[in-house]
């Protein structure tokens, strides 16, 4: 089973039926002078970079305290930051409670909290649902999560011998890559006697925003759980082109690494090109390399990436949680 998944409707939206998704907003009729986006994951960010890119009035509405929950808070921030100064609106903290169709075909969107945004269209992008109803699934007693994913085991199958699921069906990491690696596994497990789990650890991924995102590996937050040393090697500046160019941007590196074994635990990067880094880091951080191996690395001048080799001294430490 490899049927995928679709964006997550929200039926209990009074006025839902006048909301758009990622699908839709692909084939517009007409460009919108103003939308809302509901969201505050990778597809409601790219999309608000989009809207905005192409001159849409645009507000990112979002129920949690920061976007991008999972990402390295310094890149969630930052993003953030540079976002609202390009003139992106985005209202953490809220949810619509309501979208009213007005009698000149515009909506208006209740928010928590009292406020009201009138737009042109309202995208929902809250996450994405496994594509799993009206296939008789649970008449054969196939274990599924309470979202409707399907539950396998590190091999894809599931609790019935003969049926396997692999990709957004499984609800394990929803990425395109991801399903086809989960594809390639299942081949060599039932096809070929190579029994093969996919690995789900180390993953390289980006986010198309302006400025884009790439990133691998663990965040800051995440490593100071897991280790009790953890230096972190941080970078920010403006890069050559926009110097050049009189942009303001500023780029974003930043290095997690275990202050025990030197071993590399995450690479996050905001700026140009960051997502082409991503996946070369992403192999590096893979064969388990360290911070030494990097420092012995050669720069390549001048490039954004050499700050990723000639970040010698830690700028600060977490010990047993506690920044030092």
């Amino acid at each position: 089973i490899a049927t995928g998944g679709r964006p997550a409707a929200h039926p209990a939206l009074p006025g839902h039926e006048h909301c758009i998704f990622s699908n839709e907003a692909f084939d517009l009729k007409e460009l919108p002078k103003a939308i809302m986006i509901e969201g505050g994951g990778y597809i409601a960010v790219e999309f608000a970079n989009i809207f905005h890119g192409l001159g849409v009035d645009t507000t990112l509405v979002y129920r949690g305290k920061e976007i991008l929950s999972r990402f390295d808070m310094d890149l969630r921030r930052t993003l953030h930051e540079t976002m609202e100064k390009k003139g992106i609106r985005i209202l953490c903290h809220a949810v619509s409670e309501e979208i009213r169709k007005r009698p000149d075909g515009r909506l208006d969107a209740f928010l928590t909290g009292g406020q009201t945004l009138t737009v042109d269209q309202v995208m929902l992008a809250i996450g994405r649902l496994p594509n799993t109803e009206n296939m008789g699934l649970e008449g054969i007693g196939l274990e599924m999560t309470q979202a409707g994913a399907i539950k396998v085991d590190e091999y894809s199958r599931t609790n019935i011998d003969n049926i396997w699921a692999i990709g957004d069906v499984t609800n394990r990491v929803q990425l395109t890559p991801v399903a086809i690696h989960e594809a390639m596994c299942f081949v060599e497990t039932a096809f070929k006697g190579n029994p093969t789990a996919p690995d789900h650890e180390t993953i390289a991924t980006a986010v198309f925003s302006q400025p884009e995102i790439g990133t691998v590996g663990l965040s800051e937050d995440d490593a100071v759980k897991r280790f009790a040393d953890i230096e972190i090697y941080r970078a920010s500046f403006r890069p050559m082109r926009h110097t050049l160019s009189g942009r303001d941007e500023k780029m974003l590196i930043k290095l997690v690494v275990d202050g025990a074994t030197r071993k590399m635990l995450g690479a996050h990067i905001l700026g140009p090109d960051a997502g082409e880094m991503a996946q070369l880091l992403g192999i590096p951080l893979k064969a388990g390399l360290t911070k030494d191996d990097f420092d012995r690395t050669m720069a390549v001048h001048p490039t954004a990436a050499e700050e990723l080799v000639t970040m010698y001294k830690p700028t600060y430490r977490v010990k047993d949680g506690q920044r030092v």
